[in-house]
């Protein structure tokens, strides 16, 4: 039977996949084809940027930026096996696809995620059965610690040492849980695999479960993601009448059940003890690492706690062995890693890769590159608390310890990619402020660190800093890293120590030249028309929202600075490059 597969994921839905799929349901219906189609709802297939996303098999062709008018036409080309249709890609042939290596996505894009049927097909529930089946706790905690798994939330720390830890402390209960508190601005890859395969999850923490010995777990899910919750609900009812979950789990006598929590949008509560604090009814504050969760965590109970994206690795690593996953990555960082690759790049979405893949071929291979006209800049990884790395560093491979010797770090997957456009000075101060509004404030050196860096910052941005002030930054950085309680504000000062490091002179600009090269800092903004190099074509006129350019058409224009907002639309309608930033260096 031949199936399509309309992506749900939240780019696609949000360009109108789900009207796409109701097209496809009504055609179907009306040329009765149930006997020869199957059509079903997805995860997210990846490929953002193109959406909606329709994937036909057998044939894995992909149909891109579908809409319901040309359901018909698809539908036509699909009954006839016409493989020659001009809008049909061969996914296995698009660059985008074809230097993935996906584990923990395994199945997300290519399952309807609310049939439980669609997930056992693929060897769903498989390792569960083998882990109660035939091996022992401690076999399971082996096979986990030998494959090298580290956890994909951002720590890095071995999964298989935390499960051990947890199993041998004492307590008469254990806790299991899973963080889907996914806060990193333009971060969504927990988010894709609880929409699209919940099942995975749900596995990966009932083995995590009988490893540990424990009874009762919770997954965690931010508020923001309703769509989620609603997907991991039909999944634990589903779970629970397979006889998956709950009592007595596949005839083993082993019991185990989930229960989910929905955090309030508080970004500190991704960090692990925070976390539990909010399961507990508590304010999500964290506490000190000197007492570690897998001693007293939840409730002061023995907990395991990982992220969506770990426990989703379980299950292959259960049914093909620590050999097999040993054999992607890089020695200290063994398997892959789901990315979403975001920002100033052609292909943007949804991707994962082994470690040890050099950033360039993430953003110019698999991202297709920069949008055309512009150049690459910088990319961050790790979200707010990561680094910014230049174009010098884009044979850097992708790992944790490589991100963390450069100055940034792994985080839970965020990838942004910036062009010739932004401004470095810019993009630290945005994510220190981020920080500033997230931070719970309960430790001194992150509360009042994250005050004095915004302040600083905003000087420089607004043309009033001085070089004395980029020493207090890196000095206020330093003891933050040394001195605050968690992750936030320890790893806090990577956007700024790293913009510092990296575009030192781009700092020096805004602060001795009060110039911003990239356009952005409005306050130090000034855009001018070059006379020689204008041709009179009468766009920025057009374009302009306040009327701050004249001339006449064929001759050379100019802008009336007291009318200009530096919103920058001049700039980016002009083919010539005629429209110039003060202080900016224009690529020949």
């Amino acid at each position: 039977m031949k199936q399509i597969l309309v992506c749900g994921g939240p780019g696609c839905l949000a360009k109108g996949s789900r009207e796409v799929f109701e097209a496809f349901k009504r055609k179907i219906e009306q040329n009765k084809l149930h006997v020869e189609l199957q059509l079903k709802e997805t995860g997210c297939q990846g490929l953002c940027q193109k959406g909606p996303l329709v994937t036909v098999k057998p044939g894995n062709l992909l149909y891109t930026e579908v809409k319901s008018e040309d359901v018909g036409e698809i539908l036509d080309k699909i009954i006839k096996s016409d493989s020659n249709y001009d809008r049909a890609l061969k996914k296995d042939e698009i660059s985008f696809y074809k230097y993935q290596t996906k584990i923990a996505l395994r199945n997300v894009g290519e399952i309807d995620p609310e049939n439980i049927s669609d997930y056992i097909e693929r060897g769903g529930y498989e390792a569960l059965k083998k882990t109660l089946h035939e091996m022992t706790p401690e076999e399971v905690i082996d096979t986990v610690e030998k494959s090298g798994l580290r956890g994909r939330g951002g720590g890095g720390f071995p999964t298989g040492k935390k499960w051990r830890y947890c199993r041998n402390a004492d307590g008469p209960v254990r806790y299991v849980i899973c963080n889907g508190d996914e806060g990193d601005p333009g971060a969504f890859m927990d988010r894709s695999i609880m929409e699209g395969d919940p099942h995975s999850v749900i596995e990966g923490m009932v083995i995590g479960a009988y490893a540990v010995g424990s009874r009762q777990g919770y997954i965690y899910v931010r508020e923001e993601y309703p769509f989620a919750v609603k997907r991991l609900k039909k999944a634990i009812e589903d779970s629970r009448k397979m006889g998956f979950l709950g009592k007595n789990i596949a005839g083993s006598g082993f019991d185990f059940d989930i229960e989910i929590n929905r955090g309030g949008g508080a970004f500190v509560c991704g960090e692990s003890t925070a976390l539990m604090r909010s399961i507990e009814g508590n304010v999500g504050e964290p506490r000190a690492k000197y007492i570690h969760s897998v001693e007293r965590g939840l409730w002061d109970m023995p907990t395991v706690l990982n992220n969506v994206e770990t426990w989703a690795n379980i299950p292959p690593i259960i049914n093909k062995g620590w050999e097999w996953y040993l054999s992607f990555g890089t020695k200290t960082s063994p398997g892959t890693k789901a990315f979403s690759l975001v920002g100033k790049v052609k292909n943007t979405g949804l991707i994962e890769v082994p470690m040890g893949t050099t950033l360039r071929d993430i953003i110019f291979k698999i991202g297709g590159g920069m949008i055309e006209g512009r150049s690459f800049k910088a990319v961050q990884t790790g979200g707010p608390s990561g680094g910014c790395l230049p174009a010098e560093k884009l044979d850097l491979q992708v790992d944790f310890d490589q991100l963390t010797k450069e100055g940034s770090m792994m985080g839970s997957g965020g990838m942004i990619v910036m062009d010739d456009r932004t401004c470095m000075v810019d993009v630290a101060r945005y994510f220190v402020n981020f920080l500033l509004d997230e931070s719970c404030g309960k430790c001194v050196p992150c509360r009042e660190g994250l005050k004095r860096m915004s302040e600083i910052m905003g000087r420089i941005t607004h043309g009033l800093g001085s070089e004395k002030d980029l020493e207090v930054l890196e000095e206020i950085c330093w003891t933050m890293k040394e001195a605050s309680l968690c992750a936030l504000g320890k790893s806090a000062p990577n956007p700024v120590l790293s913009t510092i490091k990296f575009f030192r002179e781009e700092y020096l600009k805004h602060i001795n030249e009060k110039t911003c090269p990239s356009g952005v800092c409005k306050h130090l903004t000034t855009y001018y028309i070059d006379e020689n190099i204008c041709k009179g074509c009468h766009v920025c006129v057009k374009v302009c929202p306040t009327g701050a350019i004249s001339g006449e058409i064929k001759q050379p224009h100019f802008i009336e600075e007291d009318k200009c907002i530096k919103c920058g639309s001049c700039f980016d309608a002009c083919k010539f490059n005629a429209v110039q930033i003060r202080g900016m260096k224009i690529d020949d």
